[in-house]
């Protein structure tokens, strides 16, 4: 369970900054700030049995979604948000950082396979 309330300052620099990192700060949130220079991606990966929500800070990119790799636009005021057992992967298709603040949190039949 959180136990204190939080304020982090976002880096201006470098490409990942943990912002909440799990207990004992959360019930199982993870979350965490990346930067993607043009051209670079986050690398494909699956939230497995984690919902994500993508809260884009600045620059344009692509969400690559789902098995076929589908193609949304992101950046700059979108959110995206990534079901639970998804492949994707984030690609920065402009000329200028894609930053971006990612939230990670496990299912609710997760949670309850815990108690």
């Amino acid at each position: 369970m959180a136990s204190e309330p939080k304020v982090t300052d976002l880096q201006k620099d470098g490409k990942y900054q943990p912002i909440l990192e799990g207990a004992p700060q959360t019930c199982g949130m993870r979350s965490g700030r990346v930067r993607l220079e043009k051209g670079e991606t986050c690398g494909e990966h699956s939230t497995k049995s984690h919902e994500e929500t993508l809260v884009f800070l600045a620059g344009s990119g692509q969400a690559l979604l789902g098995e076929d790799r589908k193609p949304y636009e992101v950046g700059e005021g979108k959110v995206c948000y990534i079901p639970p057992h998804t492949l994707h992967d984030i690609k920065n298709t402009g000329k200028t950082p894609l930053v971006y603040i990612f939230c990670v949190a496990p299912v609710q039949e997760e949670l309850e396979d815990k108690q």
